[in-house]
């Protein structure tokens, strides 16, 4: 693998610009000539894609596979000897249409040749294998094209110029490529064939869009990455062009082929690490925003080593970008439309790349070359750069519509986010689905939370659901003993911080025992209080930093962030009025209450689509209807009700007690 995807690389590289060299100096043929090399390779795919894994599974995997590597290096040795446009293309299209029975024998093959405890470490290895070695193929290619006189003069016999050469290494790859797996007698023959029909381009672009359409989170993230692929077109099928107008060679070629990859592999290695606390869907429009940007400059920029340099900064925002909406992808999408949107977008993407690789030639021919005349010199500025820049602008445009359409902070700002998830302080927004529903009651003394949260576990069980009613602190056995020394007044004066870190051993120990398995079980949980109380409380009402109370927080759940948070609000005066017996924390003054009470009206400003602040002076009927109305919006929620329901108003009249069950 590692092998023949080097030799794979330095074939595409070699073909490109076998291409424009076969265009005779016209600018607008070589345009339309290095296009036409990519439109080859990837029209098999959109046409024999759907039908190729089902054909080659119903084949002997090893022998195929060895045939497909046999037939690629013939056809890769023919290329500089025939020399010629039409064989050129029909040889890259034959190619693509072998490595399509090639690729899925492979992938079937793996998980018979490793076990399950291996296989996602074989995966990676062979994602390294397939994209790793395109910077070192540029770097080969560049190197050939520097010494080929010198790397020919060691052979008897004429072998060509340094686009032969690689076209011959590239063939040589699949030769020992085909020689290895020959020798893997392991490789199993494929499965039985399958009943039904695979379905067509077109069926699963409409079962795809069907399944998509409905969706706002996924119809933003899909029409980003239609942008991104749109600009990815365009630099492709004009890189080559674009580097002759900069004054570069074959070897600048390779340089910048290689920078782009470079970039790429540290914006996927390294992204997700840097902003691993940032909110997905805010990050993919950002970064592809960013990443057009970067385009916009990249054709402005008339100096070939700022564009190298320029060309890295833009492929580690396009790896970011890449590798966030896939993740996003497998995270959104319901299990049941997951592989047709998969489907859908493969499919959406390949059709983009080859109107874009279309498009884009006849774009920079009808621009032409042109010459500005300034009095202290002039400037060069041609069709490549000035689709590039229509490129950058697209995706730009369409990286902020899709920013603004999945965006969940509205009422915060970008670089907040960013100082803040650099800095740690964000936690896992946008996290890791779990099965449950996690709902969490917030607010001051007397608010009503209990008898709320009560209220909605009636009116979820109604519904069928299956429901954890908990509290903090106090919801495990651990916690009744935490709760006696925190409320109590027999325990005196606590130090602010021992306070806090009390609160987060009682957190860190509920959500391990009660909240997670509850969660993992599909159960709806809703508790009396959570991470919030600590940041008004320890925070704002005893003085400390809050952003230091929260990170102890998250660190103590994990980054457990619930669903939906309701914050029941109410005047300090009032809630503290209908309290009869004051524990420690509610016996503190009127203005500790206060400080507590706008710094919950605070942070669910931060975050109002994760928030519902509820006005706590209305009836309990009325705050009950308002929390329903909003909970039915979640998606993991019953709308109907499956048992007989008892009257609101008796449900109420029945005294609410402090729960005193062990979780």
């Amino acid at each position: 693998m590692v092998f023949s995807s080097l030799g794979d690389w330095l074939g595409l590289l070699a073909t490109t610009a076998l291409a424009q060299q076969l265009s005779g100096g016209s600018y607008a043929t070589a345009n339309f000539a290095i296009a036409g090399v990519f439109i080859a390779r990837l029209l098999p795919a959109v046409f024999l894609g759907p039908i190729a894994g089902v054909i080659a599974d119903r084949l002997d995997r090893r022998k195929l596979m060895v045939s497909a590597d046999i037939l690629r290096t013939a056809l890769y040795i023919s290329i500089p000897i025939v020399h010629t446009y039409f064989w050129l293309y029909t040889a890259m299209i034959l190619v693509e249409c072998l490595t399509l029975f090639w690729s899925p024998a492979k992938e079937a093959t793996v998980p018979n040749l490793v076990g399950k405890e291996k296989l996602e470490s074989a995966n990676q290895v062979s994602l390294l294998a397939a994209y790793g070695t395109a910077p070192i193929a540029a770097l080969l290619f560049s190197f050939l094209t520097l010494f080929a006189n010198a790397i020919e003069s060691l052979f008897p016999f004429t072998i060509g110029d340094s686009i032969d050469i690689a076209l011959y290494v590239n063939a040589a790859s699949f030769a020992f490529a085909a020689f290895t797996i020959w020798g893997l007698k392991e490789i199993p023959k494929g499965a039985a064939a399958k009943k039904a029909k695979d379905e067509g381009v077109l069926k699963s672009l409409h079962d795809g869009w069907k399944a998509v359409s409905q969706t706002k989170i996924v119809r933003g993230l899909v029409v980003g990455m239609i942008g991104a692929f749109f600009a990815a077109g365009a630099v492709i099928g004009l890189a080559r062009t674009f580097v002759g107008d900069l004054g570069g060679g074959d070897a600048a070629y390779g340089v910048l082929f290689g920078a782009v990859f470079t970039g790429l592999a540290i914006g996927i290695a390294f992204g997700p690490k840097i902003f691993a606390q940032f909110s997905r869907r805010r990050l993919f429009g950002a970064s592809l925003t960013t990443a057009g940007i970067f385009l916009i400059l990249l054709a402005l920029i008339p100096n070939l080593v700022m564009a190298v340099f320029t060309v890295i900064i833009l492929g580690i925002f396009s790896g970011v970008t890449w590798v966030t909406g896939f993740t996003m992808l497998g995270m959104e999408v319901q299990d049941e439309v997951r592989g047709r949107t998969f489907a859908f977008v493969q499919s959406l993407i390949r059709i983009t790349l080859v109107a874009v690789l279309a498009i884009a030639p006849a774009a920079a021919a009808a621009f032409g070359v042109h010459t500005y005349n300034f009095e202290n010199g002039s400037i060069n500025f041609n069709g490549a750069q000035a689709t590039i820049l229509i490129a950058g602008f697209i995706a730009a445009i369409i990286g902020s519509i899709s920013y603004h359409q999945m965006k969940d902070r509205p009422n915060v700002s970008l670089w907040s986010d960013i100082a803040n998830a650099l800095k740690g302080e964000l936690g896992g927004i946008t996290g890791a689905p779990s099965k449950g529903t996690f709902i969490a009651f917030e607010g001051g003394e007397g608010t009503g939370k209990s008898t709320q949260s009560k209220l909605l576990k009636k009116w979820l069980e109604d519904r069928g659901e299956s429901v954890v009613l908990s509290r903090e602190p106090g919801g495990t056995d651990l916690g009744q003993g935490l709760r006696k020394i925190l409320l109590g007044h027999e325990t005196g004066e606590i130090s602010p911080r021992a306070e806090a870190l009390l609160y987060a051993a009682d957190r860190a120990h509920h959500v391990y025992s009660v909240i997670r398995p509850a969660l993992a079980n599909g159960d709806v949980v809703i508790t009396d209080r959570y991470f919030d109380s600590s940041i008004a409380y320890q925070g704002a009402g005893r003085i400390l930093s809050p952003g230091e109370v929260a990170r102890i927080s998250r660190w103590a759940t994990e980054s457990l962030f619930p669903t939906l948070t309701i914050v029941i609000d109410l005047p300090a005066e009032i809630g503290i009025g209908r309290l009869k017996n004051r524990d420690r924390l509610e016996a503190e003054p009127l203005a500790f209450h206060e400080r507590v009470r706008q710094e919950f009206l605070q942070i669910a400003r931060i975050d109002p689509e994760r928030y519902l602040v509820v006005d706590g002076t209305q009836s309990i009927e009325a705050i009950h209807h308002e929390i329903t109305n909003r909970i039915a919006l979640l998606p993991t929620i019953s709308h109907e009700v499956k048992k007989p329901k008892k009257s609101l108003k008796k449900s109420i009249k029945k005294p609410v007690k402090k729960s005193t069950k062990k979780k």
